[in-house]
């Protein structure tokens, strides 16, 4: 990617630690509205454009891509769902999302492949991204004048700027750069993980199945029409040497039912994988004039597709914030931004433990919590009102 000579990056309006959506959907809402800024990373592009990640984007998240332009692949090869559906040991119903929720969906349509149509945009107009950037460190973040120092190709870069946005990840710097004394984290680590394959089959259902079995938790999703993802729940400490793809396929369609198992195709994985899950928030998610967006402040479970919309959602607010600063001058949407993006982070926190708790097995589920499982499940199936509060989480509770 071809960017300015660092030498001539020595001032900056918002420096962006990271590289992932979320620090690369900043810099096109800002670029779009005329505030500069500059994008460090510390991989190279190639890595970045290939990590797999979540692939069902929220109602506000395509929206977001639809404002900034950067959304014709997506129109053109994205997958818009109009529901999902459940299973309970073989008893499967469908979360109807338009129906619910009054016209609303998802898309689906891979994190790497956003992640590529960012990267793009910001390559075509000359919007700054500085790959392989090492040893990045924030200076004088409590200051009027703050700056972010790195190497590459062995020399130094030094970039002034007036607002730090850290966008670097669960673990990156720019949270670490916090004292201890001013954060306050909140945590859960699941007892279990999630077993991931990726293979070029055609997906078994049109779209995503979660499923509930007694010997654990399954999901059926898809990449595009001709290539799928599973995962099956699986201890953290599972060898990926023991399940060959033969075994994930014949224990999906055991977890996902027979009408899945009956439309499955098998083939070779082409990546596989074992995830953690864990829940956890840093708050506040601004130190001055540094400001935490996506992973940097906030992991969700997977179970239901909140981390990369949560993203989109933090720099939709801060994107909002800095413009209103450099309209007006003016600093209080800046101060509060944290509080604006907590509340929506913590909605989402919540419905992602509590479906994470409904659909897997836990070490202490014993038989009283299994059949209060699949009553809740039952109850879901029946009660449309029950639908109604899913679908809404589900599609994504409002930019507001």
């Amino acid at each position: 990617m071809k960017t300015r000579e660092t030498t001539r990056l020595s001032r900056t309006q918002v420096a962006i630690i990271g590289a992932g959506p979320a620090g690369l959907l900043l810099q096109q809402l800002l670029h779009v509205a005329g505030v500069e800024s500059v994008v460090l990373e510390q991989r190279s592009r190639a890595y970045v454009e290939s990590r797999i990640r979540a692939g069902v984007l929220e109602q506000g998240a395509v929206d977001l891509l639809d404002r900034i332009g950067v959304n014709a692949r997506m129109r053109r090869e994205g997958l818009v769902h109009d529901g999902f559906s459940l299973v309970a040991d073989d008893d499967r119903f469908r979360v109807n999302l338009r129906d619910l929720t009054g016209g609303m969906n998802v898309m689906v349509y891979g994190q790497t492949e956003m992640t590529k149509d960012l990267i793009e945009a910001a390559e075509l107009r000359g919007t700054p991204v500085i790959f392989e950037a090492e040893g990045v460190a924030l200076h004088g973040v409590d200051g009027d004048r703050p700056f972010v120092t790195w190497r590459k190709d062995g020399q130094e870069g030094r970039l002034v700027c007036d607002f730090i946005a850290g966008c670097d990840g669960f673990h990156g710097v720019s949270r670490q750069s916090i004292p201890q004394r001013d954060l306050t984290t909140y945590e859960r680590v699941y007892p279990f993980g999630w077993l991931g394959i990726l293979a070029d089959v055609p997906p078994c259902d049109h779209e995503l199945i979660y499923a509930n079995h007694e010997r654990g938790f399954a999901l059926a999703s898809m990449r595009s029409e001709t290539r799928s993802r599973y995962y099956l729940q699986a201890p953290m400490d599972v060898k990926l040497s023991d399940w060959p793809d033969e075994r994930i396929w014949d224990e999906l369609a055991v977890r996902l039912g027979p009408a899945a198992a009956a439309n499955m195709r098998r083939g070779s994985s082409i990546e596989k994988s074992v995830a953690g899950l864990r829940s956890f928030v840093a708050e506040p998610m601004r130190w001055h004039r540094l400001f935490l967006a996506g992973d940097a402040a906030h992991i969700v479970p997977p179970t239901g597709a909140k981390g990369l919309n949560l993203a989109a959602s933090d720099v939709h607010f801060l994107s909002e914030a800095l413009l209103a600063y450099y309209g007006s001058g003016s600093t209080s949407a800046l101060d509060a931004y944290s509080g604006r993006a907590l509340k929506r982070i913590w909605k989402a926190e919540r419905f992602s433990w509590w479906f994470t708790g409904l659909t897997h097995r836990f070490p202490d589920t014993d038989a009283f919590s299994r059949r209060m499982q699949i009553a809740e499940l039952d109850y879901i199936k029946e009660s449309r009102a029950a639908q109604v509060t899913i679908a809404e989480n589900y599609v994504g509770l409002p930019l507001s």
